[in-house]
C-alpha cells in the first residue's frame, strides 16, 4: 500500500472526497476510518465547516450567515482565488458579467430545469429578462 501525499492535488477536492467516502454507506468502516484520519492530519475534519445540503445554486436566501460567507472566502482564498475585485472592475461590468452568466444558464442544455427558472427569476428581477 502506497503511503504518498498528493501534494499537487487541489486539498478541497481532496477532503471533499473523504468527506463523501465517509459518508457513503457502501464504503467499509475501515476505509471510512482511514479517510477520517486523512481529513484530521489534513486539519479539515472540523464539523462545523460541512458542505450545505441544498446544492441547488446560488440564492438570495437569508440562510446565508456572515460565517458562511467567511468560510466561503477563507476556502477560496486558501486556494489562490482572490476575492476582491479588480480595482479596474466597475459594478456595472460585474452585474453585466453576472446577468451573462444567467443568460448563458438559459440556453445551456446541461443547466437543470430549476437553475433555469432561477436564473429566468433573476434576470426579470433585475429587469434584463
Amino acid at each position: 500500500m502506497s503511503t504518498t501525499r498528493y501534494t499537487d492535488k487541489n486539498p478541497i477536492n481532496v477532503a471533499g472526497g473523504l468527506k463523501a467516502a465517509i459518508h457513503n454507506p457502501n464504503v467499509s468502516e475501515e476505509a471510512k476510518e482511514r479517510a477520517a484520519e486523512r481529513l484530521h492530519e489534513m486539519g479539515a475534519d472540523n464539523q462545523n465547516q460541512s458542505t450545505p445540503q441544498n446544492l441547488t445554486g446560488y440564492s438570495d436566501s437569508e440562510s446565508i450567515t456572515q460565517q458562511d460567507i467567511a468560510y466561503a472566502r477563507e476556502i477560496l482564498e486558501a486556494v489562490g482565488y482572490s476575492i476582491e475585485k479588480p480595482a479596474e472592475s466597475t459594478h456595472d461590468e460585474h452585474q453585466t458579467r453576472v446577468l451573462a452568466g444567467y443568460k448563458a444558464a438559459l440556453s445551456n442544455p446541461h443547466v437543470s430545469k430549476e437553475a433555469k427558472a432561477h436564473a429566468q427569476a433573476y434576470l426579470n428581477k433585475h429587469g434584463a429578462a
